[in-house]
């Protein structure tokens, strides 16, 4: 009898923990720090930051995916997939056919909501082809957002527009005309309700990059995040927690990003470039934006069934303006410092060195002898810009070059063997049918192969980085960029260890705490790692998956080793190779770092 007593005590308590695990499911808030190196971070710099990784994993070898650049890695962070199967290749795609308007031209931005619609529109309404995390709980019946950043905001739940599935909010939100999302009636009212404006603040000073002789910002984003705070805070987790669904939400900082890009403390010199006192002004408002949602959760009782994971889509670097071989840079410009690179310096040097005519994307023609360049820097290339035969969309640390003619093949061993010969190039990655050629090595071999929707890059070429001289590279790395800032300000994109070495963190009652994970990570595993946790079907299509990261998993834990992996090129007539260093585990590649030797921070020949 007294067996049988206490046999149905132990039934009775495990019935009564299985029905409070039931009646309290977990939550996930994934907390994007754009543009955040992970050595940057520090109890000093940024203690709530600081804080989940030394209580909870500290994802020490981690990796942004390359190119390391915000669409792209916001694919990855939203599907669970490596750009091969999301086809979100970089912040500026090629298009082919141009949209109409506002977007009239061959290459558009993707940090746009409309653009995004668009794209959406091409694609039978979801351009991605894979259901991301956020679309996958909705259908799940949590409750769902994402909030922040214009662009990679909307990404991470892409077919969300009409404001009857997941509340978007972003910068956008509430402006006249709009952006393209629509925000619930009911959600309007709870944030008037919270003595909250219902319209997105601009960034104010924050906005502003300045010019060739007049430095940019000296603010960090303040204003406009502590309202996207605020209503994560007081709007939508009340409403979470009233509703008693479980719930998953992302929230995207802009800062560090938007500041380190446009920081004005280091005009037209590379010291103390992102390291100067408007950064670290960025980071720390990163970091208390971070601490207010953590405070959120513990106020409204739900840090203990909220894990919380921290991610970059990728670390950062100096701008570098200058080449000694380009024929961009002994052009004159009238908004340009003298020798230095204008914006869109590759198209320029490449229409030269091919003999082509070069046009801006909307098919206006562009005048390099009287001082003009492409105005956002990309271009076509061709006698006629209805029908390029080269097309670059720049993306800072990396250019996207697709070859639409039907001379493609003959055509990217004339832009490869000219590549090799410029200084400020890197890396070369070539498309797999375009053949092997010497000092390029194939996109498949970084993750670029898969069932991607949208076209294919046909070239992809990484710029030269270099250390400014301090005890780590990866704190004041320094990378040759095709973009409209200064040089001194901020920029990302490139192969180097200072670009894909973003921050990443983990905490909550589903990850061990006080360990630090040595296995490679990427962006691509936290999507199918919290789908895991919160027993949702992503339905991929693709195969260009990440892994779960077991062994980061309280329940799970299990090691994962890792082997290391270097890929080498032919070298080319002159010498130049192109070589990859990358991590395996699980029979997933995690991307370290590439390029020429002497030319890419990180890189082991």
């Amino acid at each position: 009898m007294a067996s049988w007593g206490l046999q149905a005590m132990l039934a009775a308590a495990t019935l009564g923990a299985a029905t409070s695990a039931a009646a309290d499911p977990h939550n996930v808030i994934i907390f994007v720090a754009d543009g955040l190196r992970s050595g940057i971070v520090d109890a000093a710099s940024a203690p709530a930051l600081a804080a989940v990784r030394a209580q909870g994993v500290d994802f020490h070898n981690s990796h942004s995916l390359y190119p390391t650049i915000t669409t792209p890695n916001a694919s990855a962070i939203a599907t669970g997939h490596r750009l091969g199967d999301t086809g979100d290749f970089g912040n500026n795609l090629y298009v082919t056919r141009p949209f109409g308007a506002p977007y009239s031209a061959a290459v558009v931005p993707m940090e746009d909501d409309v653009a995004l619609g668009l794209m959406n529109a091409r694609y039978d309404g979801d351009y991605l082809g894979e259901t991301s995390l956020l679309q996958a709980a909705r259908a799940k019946g949590y409750s769902t957002a994402a909030i922040g950043k214009l662009g990679p905001t909307a990404i991470q739940d892409i077919t969300a527009r009409d404001g009857t599935g997941a509340v978007v909010i972003d910068d956008a939100t509430g402006w006249p005309g709009g952006e393209g999302i629509a925000l619930a009636p009911d959600i309007a009212q709870a944030i008037r309700a919270a003595g909250l404006p219902v319209q997105a603040p601009d960034r104010g000073l924050n906005t502003w990059p300045g010019t060739y002789n007049m430095a940019g910002v000296k603010v960090a984003n303040v204003e406009q995040q502590a309202w996207f705070t605020a209503v994560a805070t007081k709007v939508l987790l009340p409403r979470f927690k009233a509703a008693g669904k479980p719930f998953a939400m992302v929230f995207w900082s802009r800062d560090p990003d938007g500041t380190q890009h446009n920081q004005g403390d280091s005009l037209n010199t590379l010291v103390p470039g992102i390291n100067g006192p408007t950064t670290m002004a960025a980071i720390r408002n990163a970091s208390d934006d971070l601490q207010a949602l953590r405070d959120a959760l513990a106020a409204l009782g739900l840090d203990k069934t909220t894990d919380v994971i921290v991610t970059a889509d990728h670390g950062f670097s100096v701008a570098s303006r200058q080449s000694a071989t380009s024929a961009a840079a002994k052009l004159s410009y009238p908004d340009v410092t003298p020798g230095f690179l204008p914006p869109g310096f590759l198209a320029i040097d490449m229409a030269a060195a091919l003999g082509l005519k070069l046009h801006e994307p909307t098919g206006l023609d562009v005048e390099t002898n009287q001082g003009f360049y492409p105005k956002h820097g990309s271009a076509l290339l061709g006698a006629d810009p209805a029908a390029p035969q080269v097309v670059i969309a720049t993306n800072g640390g990396s250019d996207l070059i697709y070859l639409p003619g039907d001379a493609s093949k003959a055509l990217a061993a004339r832009v490869v063997q000219f590549l090799t010969t410029e200084d400020y190039v890197g890396a070369i990655f070539v498309n797999d049918a375009l053949g092997s050629i010497p000092g390029a090595l194939p996109t498949s071999a970084i993750g670029m192969a898969g069932s991607a929707l949208t076209p294919a890059p046909s070239i992809i070429v990484s710029f030269r980085s270099f250390s400014t001289g301090c005890a780590d590279p990866e704190i004041c790395g320094a990378e040759v960029a095709d973009t409209e800032l200064q040089q001194g300000q901020g920029i990302h994109g490139s192969f180097g260890r200072q670009d894909t070495h973003n921050f990443m963190a983990a905490i909550g009652p589903d990850f061990k705490a006080g360990f630090v994970d040595p296995s490679p990570v990427s962006n691509a595993d936290l999507a199918v790692t919290l789908a895991k946790i919160l027993d949702l079907d992503l339905k991929p299509r693709g195969k260009a998956q990440g892994r779960i990261l077991g062994e980061a998993l309280a329940a799970d834990g299990a090691p994962v080793s890792a082997t290391a992996h270097t890929l080498r090129s032919d070298p080319a007539a002159n010498g130049f190779v192109t070589i990859l260093n990358w991590q395996e585990a699980a029979e997933t590649p995690y991307f370290d770092a590439a390029g020429a030797p002497g030319r890419t921070i990180g890189l082991k020949p």
